[in-house]
């Protein structure tokens, strides 16, 4: 019943209704009488609820009003308060719950009512009942003065007769008391406490494997709970939601969260080559799982070749799997100005944001992979700055918020990966500092790597599976199967039986047709990789012919694989490759032609006119190189015909020395051939070579 309310409520509903005015008094009851069966008629209970705030609202203002609030330094340690707002709020509902019955009966619990009559029987025993009434009487007009004379003698009473702990009745005993017979009252029996025993745990109410519980103080948390605590929690919990949300947009968070793009093909050239190179260098800078872990953490990894090779997808792909932060800083932003990692000085905007990543990715410092990409558009002293940090120290001088700041990484989580292509006509600026090289693993992603041919060159059917739809179901299947489609395309008879899914003969048919022209286009494709990757490797000075520019690479194996359907010929495949090249050479504009007559002779396509025309071209570039191309500086189209002149020279001069050693073998030859059949003398064949000399020495001399 309405013992469910605290001892602390009843008693401040009872103090207020006892000395409150008659009239309001009379309105309330009415009220609640009314709303009380409102409730029971409509299970319509929320008017009384309202009716129950309005009452504690009036209940606390009759508190203040009266001074029955204690201020904290009067607190002692265990004391519960005396009418606290939230007290005073419950004691409105209990309250506006007692006052539905016509002729309220206020009730008691049975250890108040028995602490109240404990105190006035040991007063009638000593003789000072009228005593105490006397005082309490001559108090009349001053409630809290009246309480605190109520309370002083039952705390009195308490200390020196009473053992069990009475604090949270004591309250209600006190009200029982200063009120009297104002109300009419009835005690309840009812057990509302109890201790459970043989508990364990570390909660902050067991006290020694036992558990005091009271059922209205249960209640009363409960509620509190209820309506304060858990509205409290889900409004910071919004609160925080907010402020997460906001900084996280400001830092750019959710631009570090790796997210692998849905054509990634985890292909056998990575699953058995990459990732094991890949694993163990950043086991050597993250460090491993378990006991094995190293300490000592240094290194870097860089990663080379042409674009369109995936070096970000792929390790954008091994941060996600490894679930920490991808931190991508980009190269061409930063540009070659930059020297220091101090935004600050930073001379664009785009530069100051790249840097401010970067330093973001220091002040993380655990779970980070950070990935420096494009770095031959940035300059060797800015790369300097990463020195410290790659070897075994692993601190890093940055620059956060304005103040210089030095990050210590060692046993840190966190990786340094490095990506750049050296193969542009800017190559020469691909300059990595000594120091940090040294410090580093570097592969190349876009050559073959020893004794990994047949999985580079799958590589290129597996990556493009995905840009064709008769290929594209592949990818989700075993990855077995992919390489017998492969095996099939390449001439293998191999039963649809083996196959892990199960395929039908038209399906399988048509993957098979689709691989063969993959397999044509990937042989071209790899062909022109390897002549952009020699011809980008080789100095300008050495050049007989025009460079070659022209890419293959796994975004170019893609965007003609995706025009291929089963149906096609040989030579409608041929022509995919012409019209895709042909588009790629637009962008090189005056090179243009040279590269796709190169391109042809790599393929072993150039007809009869293209072949002249390509060695006229190869004839005028080194016939402009020798003029000094276009440099417009007059010594040098001087020197550079002059020294290419001498070059010559040299040439025709060693071509001479080699014929007259061939013209004086070939005499030797003839002499000994003479003596052996009798036809020449030693001394016959000596006067024949001094008179030989002779005429050489005359012939040179005229020259």
């Amino acid at each position: 019943g309405l013992l469910r309310f605290t001892p602390q409520a009843r008693a401040a509903a009872s103090l207020f209704w006892a000395f409150c005015e008659d009239e309001r008094r009379h309105r309330w009851a009415r009220r609640a009488a009314s709303l009380g069966r409102l409730r029971e008629t409509f299970e319509h209970g929320s008017p009384l609820g309202e009716l129950g705030r309005e009452l504690g609202r009036a209940i606390s203002y009759f508190v203040e009003e009266n001074e029955l609030r204690r201020a904290p330094s009067q607190k002692k340690a265990g004391y519960l308060g005396r009418f606290t707002v939230a007290r005073c709020a419950e004691a409105g509902h209990y309250l506006a719950e007692e006052l539905v019955a016509d002729d309220p009966v206020f009730v008691v619990n049975g250890e108040s009512a028995g602490l109240a009559e404990l105190f006035m029987d040991a007063l009638e025993r000593k003789g000072k009942r009228i005593d105490f009434d006397e005082d309490l009487a001559r108090l009349e007009g001053d409630l809290a003065a009246g309480y605190d004379l109520v309370e002083a003698w039952l705390r009195g009473f308490v200390d020196r007769n009473v053992n069990d702990d009475v604090e949270h009745v004591l309250a209600e005993a006190v009200g029982l008391v200063l009120v009297g017979e104002r109300l009419e009252r009835k005690t309840s029996e009812v057990r509302t406490n109890l201790v459970v025993e043989g508990l364990r745990g570390q909660h902050g109410r067991l006290e020694e494997g036992a558990l005091r519980i009271r059922l209205d103080a249960f209640l009363t948390r409960l509620r509190q709970y209820v309506d304060e605590y858990a509205p409290a929690w889900r409004a910071y919990r919004r609160r925080t939601h907010r402020l997460v949300e906001r900084e996280s947009k400001r830092l750019g968070v959710p631009d570090l969260k790796p997210e692998v793009m849905s054509g990634f093909v985890r292909n056998q050239l990575i699953n058995d080559v990459y990732l094991d190179i890949i694993g163990d260098n950043l086991a050597g800078q993250m460090g491993t799982a378990g006991e094995s872990t190293r300490a000592n953490r240094s290194g870097l990894l860089f990663l080379i070749s042409p674009p369109g090779y995936g070096k970000t997808t792929l390790m954008e792909y091994v941060a996600s799997r490894l679930g920490v932060m991808f931190v991508r800083v980009n190269g061409p932003s930063l540009g070659y100005e930059v020297r220091s990692l101090d935004p600050a000085q930073a001379p664009t905007v785009t530069a100051r944001q790249e840097l401010e990543k970067l330093n973001f990715s220091f002040e993380m410092g655990n779970n980070v992979m950070l990935y420096v990409d494009d770095v031959q558009h940035v300059s060797p002293e800015f790369l300097q700055q990463f020195i410290s940090l790659c070897d075994a120290t692993r601190r890093v001088d940055g620059v956060w918020h304005g103040q210089s700041k030095t990050y210590d990484l060692r046993g840190k989580r966190f990786a340094v990966v490095m990506g750049g292509n050296p193969y542009t006509e800017s190559g020469e600026r691909f300059r990595i500092p000594d120091m940090l090289a040294n410090r580093a693993d570097i592969y190349n992603l876009g050559d073959i790597l020893s004794g990994n041919k047949k999985a580079f060159e799958d590589s290129y059917v597996e990556n493009a599976l995905t840009s064709n739809e008769v290929t594209a179901g592949l990818i989700g299947r075993e990855r077995e199967d992919i390489h017998r489609f492969i095996r099939m395309a390449q001439g293998e008879q191999i039963p649809l039986t083996e196959m892990a899914h199960d395929y039908g003969s038209v399906e399988a048919n048509q993957i098979v047709e689709v691989l063969k022209k993959f397999i044509q286009i990937r042989d071209t494709v790899l062909a022109v990789n390897q002549q952009y990757i020699r011809s980008a490797g080789q100095d300008d000075d050495y050049r007989r012919e025009p460079p070659f520019l022209l890419q293959g690479s796994y975004r170019n194996m893609g965007s003609m694989a995706e025009r291929i359907v089963p149906a096609m010929n040989e030579e409608e495949v041929e022509q995919i490759v012409d019209d895709h090249y042909q588009n790629e050479a637009q962008t090189l504009t005056t090179g243009a032609e040279a590269n796709l007559l190169k391109l042809a002779e790599i393929r072993g396509r150039m007809t009869a006119e293209q072949e002249e025309r390509w060695e006229e071209l190869k004839r005028e570039f080194r016939r402009r190189k020798m003029m000094g191309g276009g440099d417009d500086d007059p010594v040098s189209r001087v020197a550079g015909p002059l020294a290419t002149l001498v070059q010559r020279m040299e040439d025709v001069q060693g071509a001479l020395d080699r014929r007259e050693l061939a013209e004086r073998l070939g005499e030797i030859r003839d002499s000994l051939a003479a003596m052996a059949t009798g036809n020449a003398t030693p001394t016959s064949l000596i006067q024949a070579g001094e008179s030989k000399a002779k005429e050489r020495r005359g012939e040179a001399e005229e020259a």
